[in-house]
């Protein structure tokens, strides 16, 4: 997790989201690439819009790059991570976490 100092010293914001929306910037600014990301996933420019803060949606844009190598290695070249983490990303993404009360 890192600590967004613009949030204040107790707000952390998880990288893996950070990592999905900077993934996601990426596939928009094509478009080829971002009609197939809605064609693909079956979402529209409404419901991708709608679900930015849903972790299910964001490991969906993940494995749609994590399908398509070349996409997953260009992607991760232009934000600055390596491919392992964009698919670690995803898993994160998709693990339920523990929660506690």
């Amino acid at each position: 997790m890192e600590t967004n100092p613009n949030l204040g010293p107790d707000t952390e914001i998880p990288d893996s989201e950070i990592i999905a929306l900077q993934a996601l910037g990426w596939v928009l600014q094509d478009q080829d690439r971002a009609e197939r990301l809605l064609a693909l996933t079956g979402l529209d420019p409404r419901e991708l819009r709608s679900g930015l803060e849903d972790p299910t949606m964001l490991a969906s844009l993940l494995g749609f790059l994590a399908n398509h190598e070349p996409d997953l290695l260009a992607c991760a070249d232009a934000i600055g991570v390596a491919p392992a983490q964009l698919a670690a990303a995803a898993q994160h993404l998709n693990s339920p976490g523990d929660f506690y009360e």
